[in-house]
């Protein structure tokens, strides 16, 4: 087993707060750190005691949809949660659209996009045979 873990995820989005104040709602995570950043920028640290992701805007950047489109350059972020239902309820109650339901070894899963358009995967792997 490898002592290698990701440390943390830098996201540019349009609104730091807004999704810090989503993934607090939805995963119980805390705010770890925000300020000022690089390029005149503020970002918002969000996440658990082991791991967070850095969400990231430079103030006064007009954002165009296009600097949000899948693949730009990665195709989703995944997190793993013991209540696939409750995160479902939740995205949805955020007013997001949960999409790509399914259940299949080794657990079961949805997505959404954010309010930047970056895409999640939820999976829980409670009661799966293991994790792949």
């Amino acid at each position: 087993m490898s002592n290698n873990i990701i440390e943390h995820i830098n996201l540019t989005v349009r609104d730091p707060d807004r999704m810090a104040a989503f993934l607090i709602d939805i995963f119980g995570w805390h705010i770890r750190w925000s300020g000022p950043s690089m390029a005149g920028g503020y970002t918002v640290h969000v996440g658990t005691e082991n791991c967070y992701i850095a969400l990231y805007t430079k103030r006064g950047q007009n954002y165009t949809d296009d600097q949000f489109i899948k693949g730009r350059p990665f195709n989703h972020i995944a997190i793993v949660v013991e209540d696939l239902a409750a995160i479902d309820a939740k995205v949805t109650a955020a007013g997001l659209i949960p999409f790509g339901h399914d259940d299949y070894d080794p657990g079961r899963r949805f997505y959404f996009y954010d309010f930047d358009g970056i895409e999640f995967e939820i999976v829980s792997y409670s009661g799966a045979s293991g994790k792949g």
